[in-house]
């Protein structure tokens, strides 16, 4: 359904790589319930080049967790160098090059979305990237940095230059962050204006807004983020709605509780109760975000230090036996 290189994927649905968020347990999850394709958290090619323990932890993954991609963040070509040499060792599918990051202490080392301000470096950057890569190379990026600073088209057209098999774009620009309307027409101009795939995000809330970025912009697949936080049933719902037009019927109460309970499991099986029942708290949030009288159940939680306090919590709120 979407050829990206050498990559064949069944589905041009994919989830977003989300800082502290796209672990393994978290994947597992939403690929059970439709997720084709997911990305590991953002990788810092620097942290990477000097063998944290942490950055390597946030590569683990299993022969289930496939397709898979990687995301690298940097600027500096010695440790862009050292880190594609680490990943070398490590199986995965595609990697993504970030250069829409708009978080100040990323864009403070003139990395992430700082990179738009610099098209030049970020096709050096890609170039070196795509000459020691294994698995074909895409980049990200915003539509600018800001309203007087529109340059996605340039940027792209830099990024295409130096190899890249397919363009990820965020229709915000840099200052915009996640706030703001999304702009579809920046994104279009992108799609018009190259030969490769180009792969859309923002604002991919519901199956709606899904078909809405689709027949807006032109895109040949979407990246969800946010829409699947605490709603793994976006990826079944977004397919069908697309295929038939139908709006299928949201999880009653009961199959919330057992996603959570699930989630709670995963987390805990990859970090240990003490970690993972910490790990899980802020996904809690998120799960019962349009549910009424919930802010008892959200204040207990996240005081909870063992995974039976987690279930006794949520089995009260859910009314299950």
């Amino acid at each position: 359904m979407l050829k990206i290189g050498n990559l064949k994927l069944t589905s041009n649905i994919m989830l977003s790589p989300m800082a502290g968020i796209s672990d393994l347990p978290f994947r597992r999850l939403n690929r059970k319930f439709g997720c084709s394709f997911a990305f590991v958290e953002m990788i810092n090619a620097r942290s990477l080049g000097h063998k944290s323990k942490k950055t390597q932890s946030m590569l683990s993954t299993n022969q289930k967790d496939k397709p898979l991609g990687v995301q690298l963040l940097g600027c500096e070509p010695n440790f862009i160098e050292r880190a594609m040499d680490i990943l070398q060792k490590y199986e995965f599918d595609l990697l993504d090059f970030n250069s829409a990051c708009p978080a100040k202490k990323v864009v403070r080392r003139g990395e992430g979305s700082g990179l738009l301000k610099d098209p030049k470096k970020l096709n050096q950057l890609l170039k070196i990237i795509v000459k020691n890569s294994k698995v074909p190379v895409t980049a990200k990026i915003r539509a600018g940095w800001d309203k007087n600073s529109i340059n996605a088209k340039e940027a792209a057209l830099y990024a295409q230059d130096a190899g890249i098999k397919a363009l990820f774009i965020h229709g915000r620009t840099k200052e915009q962050g996640y706030s703001g309307k999304v702009d579809y027409k920046i994104i279009k101009a992108v799609k018009d204006a190259l030969e490769i795939p180009v792969i859309a995000s923002g604002d991919i809330l519901s199956a709606p807004l899904a078909k809405k970025m689709f027949d807006e912009t032109g895109c040949d697949g979407i990246a969800v983020a946010r829409g699947a936080l605490g709603n793994p049933w976006i990826f079944k719902e977004i397919d069908e709605f697309l295929r038939d037009g139908k709006i299928t019927v949201r999880p009653d109460l009961k199959e919330i509780a057992q996603t959570m309970l699930e989630h709670l499991d995963l987390c805990i099986d990859f970090y240990g109760e003490k970690f993972g029942v910490m790990i899980f708290r802020k996904f809690i949030g998120w799960y019962t975000k349009s549910l009424r009288k919930v802010r008892p159940l959200r204040e207990k939680a996240s005081r909870a230090k063992t995974k039976e306090e987690i279930v006794k919590l949520t089995q009260e709120f859910f009314h299950l036996e």
